[in-house]
């Protein structure tokens, strides 16, 4: 299967158009997909209507989910940022502290701002050691107030469900009943279901009994019959037609929302163009599990003008008469590629454009007979009038234009929103030029004098050519994104063991011999007073700061990269690089203590949203029961691991510690 091409399963489907034809078929659909000959529309228009007369009918649907109480957000939650919790804007690695401020005004000026934020927490770390998902988020120091300060600042907050967890700590509590508490603890909105496409009833009961307003996004195609408790869903990797398609769970329920998202995609028009004629949202993920995949300045302008749009006329997307294609397009602009959504309501219209070709079309978009009213067009600010012609509009190549027409009895308040947003400035944005951001590595802190590390191996100074394994995961190694404009990485590309070749040059230096011990740390604490900047999780296994009795020369752990490095510089050393730590332990004496833990290795990297380091090494602990867990167990010399880094405390582990060189 070619990865650059959409599975059988993410196809569009044909919508039969024969007169007896059954349609129940495309219950199942991502997308119904448009015919190719526009002739077909009436009947392709009359199939759509048909088949969801049908579907109510064989899911009994009656919709009471979307009238509770609270639930409201999600019918306009129109954009939703998948963040990392640990990402750069959002927290402060520096001061210890989270910036909510700063990421809402990033995607403010960026996206033209956020309805909801997903805080992802704990893959890819989680399997590291035995903590599970959801000590991930109650070991967060701040955790509520960040939660409070993004409730402040107008934004839902999810947190996401890893049903995969299975090998980690067990709780005394079911999934559900933890996750209920997490729910009544931080004040959660929404539950993210990563690599689910509906929650088990028994978990959806149990969230619900805790906040009856709880809302879940189920990932990628919602069954039909889930639509009725499932008040979103994440349209991930749905491939459309030329002419665009309607999205089979937002036509079954229009106040269901979607949120288009192709993850490794450096061009990003094609879902904004299907969520804009759709009236759905779009999930903006800029780092996937720090690999940067940020978007183009002509996808984000795109955007900033859908959203502020779909805001404004929330209701006449959610409501109003909804015309697929309509045929008010003259033929020129639709052999160019244009293609357009009407909705009606109570005197208002609005269309929703979209321009497939990468050049603009300027001229007639419409011939429509709704010539009374004001009109605008709410996405570039250029006057608009309408005339026997019709309405000449610059549809942008690969972009939107929307078109509000506001009758006499629409009354002036939606009159004063359209003109607002006509009156906006919005010039067309075209660059489409992947936003380069290389990870660049933090400099290795300077080593005077001769370093007290105790016995060490020698790693000779010159050029080598080192082979790396690492297991293929949606990190990347370094700052590559693994995956780029590949639909859903399945084995054998993910998970599979690869090969790189460094070529480095490395100084000469002496790596130390073991990790350093519980109790050379603690003669490093008693000697400097040394206390981290943020105390959580730091020597959590020591009791009353001290090392329980008979763990002396076990290597020291809950430590990160700081305190290692504050141990280091005390002994005039640093840490290994990853290279030197590799090629020290093929050296006679190179030895590991035991309980064997992973090793830190001076190899940090930022990018500006997130951080990691190298580890080597493995450990005693395996997560056992899924792929998705970070690596345990012992490993080769020439295996490397990327760990993302979080903040809090949480790199803290019992699994990892370190050694020194100098």
């Amino acid at each position: 299967m070619n990865p650059l091409e959409p599975r059988p399963i993410d196809l569009p489907a044909r919508v039969d158009l024969g007169l007896r034809a059954d349609l129940s078929f495309l219950d199942d659909a991502k997308i119904l997909g448009a015919p190719e000959d526009p002739a077909d529309l009436p009947r392709w228009r009359a199939k759509l209507a048909e088949w969801r007369f049908g579907a109510i009918e064989r899911a009994r649907y009656d919709g009471a989910h979307y009238d509770v109480p609270g639930r409201e957000w999600t019918q306009t939650a129109y954009s939703v940022a998948l963040v990392w919790l640990w990402d750069d804007l959002l927290y402060d690695v520096e001061t210890g502290r989270f910036t909510p401020e700063r990421f809402v005004g990033h995607g403010v000026d960026e996206f033209g701002g956020y309805d909801a934020i997903v805080l992802w927490h704990a893959y890819p770390v989680i399997g590291i050691d035995d903590r599970n998902q959801f000590d991930f988020y109650r070991d967060v120091p701040g955790l509520r107030e960040l939660i409070d300060d993004l409730h402040r600042l107008g934004l839902k907050v999810f947190f996401d469900y890893n049903p995969w967890d299975v090998g980690t700590r067990r709780a005394a509590r079911s999934d559900a009943e933890e996750f209920a508490a997490l729910v009544t603890d931080y004040a959660v909105d929404g539950v993210f279901l990563d690599t689910l496409k509906e929650g088990d009833p028994a978990f959806t009961r149990a969230l619900r009994a805790a906040n009856p307003a709880i809302a879940f996004e189920g990932e990628s195609r919602l069954p039909m019959a889930r639509i009725a408790d499932h008040a979103l869903s994440w349209a991930q990797w749905f491939a459309d037609t030329p002419a665009p398609g309607v999205l089979r769970a937002h036509l079954f329920e229009r106040r269901h929302m979607m949120h288009h998202t192709r993850r490794w995609n450096r061009d990003h028009s094609d879902e904004l163009q299907s969520a804009w004629i759709n009236g759905v949202g779009m999930l903006v993920w800029e780092s996937v599990f720090s690999s940067w995949v940020g978007w183009n300045a002509r996808d984000r302008a795109t955007l900033r003008r859908m959203v502020a749009a779909q805001r404004a006329f929330a209701p006449v997307l959610i409501t109003g008469d909804w015309i697929q294609l309509t045929p008010e397009i003259p033929d020129k602009a639709r052999d160019h590629g244009v293609y357009g959504s009407r909705f009606d309501l109570a005197d208002i219209t609005f269309w929703t454009l979209i321009n497939r070709h990468d050049e603009d079309f300027d001229g007639i978009v419409l011939r429509s007979e709704d010539q009374v009213g004001d009109w605008y067009d709410v996405t570039s600010g250029v006057p608009i009038t309408a005339d026997d012609d019709g309405v000449h509009l610059v549809v942008p190549g690969r972009g939107v234009a929307g078109i509000i027409r506001v009758g006499a009895t629409a009354g002036g308040s939606c009159r004063a929103t359209a003109r607002r947003l006509g009156t906006m400035p919005r010039s067309h944005v075209k660059e489409s030029a992947f936003p380069m951001r290389p990870a660049h590595r933090v400099p290795p802190q300077e080593v005077s004098g001769d370093a007290d590390i105790g016995p060490t191996v020698a790693v000779p100074a010159g050029k080598q050519t080192l082979t790396v394994r690492h297991r293929r995961r949606e990190t990347g190694l370094y700052d590559q994104a693994p995956y780029v404009e590949e639909w859903k990485p399945l084995p054998p590309r993910l998970h599979d063991i690869q090969k790189v070749k460094r070529e480095v040059e490395l100084p000469g230096v002496s790596v130390a011999v073991t990790e350093v011990t519980n109790a050379e740390y603690a003669e490093f604490l008693t000697a400097t007073g040394y206390r981290p900047m943020v105390a959580n999780r730091f020597l959590q296994h020591w009791v009353e700061g001290a090392p329980v009795p008979g763990t002396e020369d076990h290597p020291v752990t809950y430590v990160d990269l700081p305190d290692a490095r504050a141990y280091a510089a005390w002994r005039g050393a640093r840490l290994p690089t990853e290279d030197e730590w590799q090629v020290a332990a093929l050296e006679d004496g190179f030895t590991r203590l035991e309980p064997l833990v992973w090793n830190l290795t001076e190899s940090e990297h930022r990018d500006g949203r997130s951080r990691f380091c190298i580890l080597k090494g493995g450990s005693h602990y395996v997560a056992e029961g899924s792929d998705w867990y970070a690596d345990g167990g012992p490993q080769d010399p020439d295996v490397s691991f990327k760990l993302v880094l979080t903040g809090g405390g949480l790199d803290r582990s019992e699994t990892i510690g370190f050694r020194c060189a100098g």
